[in-house]
């Protein structure tokens, strides 16, 4: 993503975690975040979101079947397991510490991670996007920076 349209979205110390707004297991996993990121570090969006949408695609990414979340802190960003793990470090003990043992090799937990992802709407279910976890939250989701609060 080029630094003019990345930085119309984030500011240079967020974090970012772009999810399947559509998933019940995504969904779980962004109650996890929210309920456990006290200090409320990680911006979330959605990936039909117009916001997400325009940061899939200025990565590089696909914006119409995406199967994995996405991590972006600092101009880099990691997708799959790997996602997991940054996020996790972003939080306190013991979840931090969790990030740190991750004892998978990356190769395995994201065979893992996209059998799970291929299956996620069949196993776990799929919602209309519109009940968002944390959506009570002021500030937690990403909005345009020209956006007005809401």
């Amino acid at each position: 993503m080029n630094s003019l349209s990345l930085h119309s979205y984030l500011g240079p110390d967020d974090r970012l975690l772009l999810f399947d707004g559509e998933c019940n297991l995504c969904h779980g996993l962004v109650r996890f975040l929210v309920r456990a990121d006290k200090r409320q570090r990680i911006l979330l969006a959605t990936v039909q979101s117009a916001e997400g949408q325009a940061i899939l695609r200025g990565l590089g990414l696909p914006v119409d079947r995406f199967d994995s979340i996405v991590y972006l802190e600092q101009g880099e960003h990691w997708l799959r397991s790997a996602a997991f793990f940054q996020a996790l470090r972003q939080l306190g003990r013991p979840w931090r510490l969790l990030a740190s043992a991750r004892f998978l090799p990356p190769r395995m937990a994201d065979g893992i991670y996209n059998a799970v992802a291929r299956n996620r709407y069949r196993l776990f279910g799929r919602n209309d996007g519109t009940a968002l976890p944390g959506a009570g939250q002021p500030g937690r989701y990403l909005r345009h920076r020209g956006d007005p609060p809401g």
